[in-house]
């Protein structure tokens, strides 16, 4: 046998690339986060959140008003126009369909109001 046989040595190379290829997108996380602490700063006030409750059958609740879609744009328009920095907490009702949840959260968007935040609850606590 005069030829030199390669097929291991190829085996052997398709192998290492294919680890390298698999493990080079793990090394390559440039992604830099800064986690909240979880305690609030001793001397900052607390935020005011304005509430919008979405029902089983669809009703929203903004502040413990009931609005329709068109009246809950309204009021946001004029909520962030008092204040830029409005803070939005949306909770859906456990049976929500999530269409009305999308809805609500499509207006926020819309009216660029960014600080969005969806409450839930634990199993200790209800709605």
């Amino acid at each position: 046998m005069n030829e030199l046989n390669i097929t291991p040595l190829l085996d052997l190379a398709f192998v290492l690339l294919v680890i390298f290829i698999i493990t080079t997108p793990q090394l390559v996380n440039n992604l830099e986060m800064n986690l909240p602490s979880g305690k609030p700063p001793a001397d900052a006030p607390k935020p005011k959140i304005t509430n919008i409750l979405i029902s089983e059958a669809g009703k929203i609740v903004l502040n413990d008003e009931p609005k329709t879609l068109p009246e809950l744009k309204q009021s946001l328009t004029e909520l962030h126009a008092a204040d830029k920095d409005l803070t939005v907490a949306v909770r859906g009702a456990q049976d929500v369909d999530y269409q009305y949840v999308i809805s609500v959260l499509d207006l926020l968007q819309q009216l660029d109001i960014t600080r969005v935040g969806l409450a839930t609850a634990t199993a200790d606590t209800k709605p």
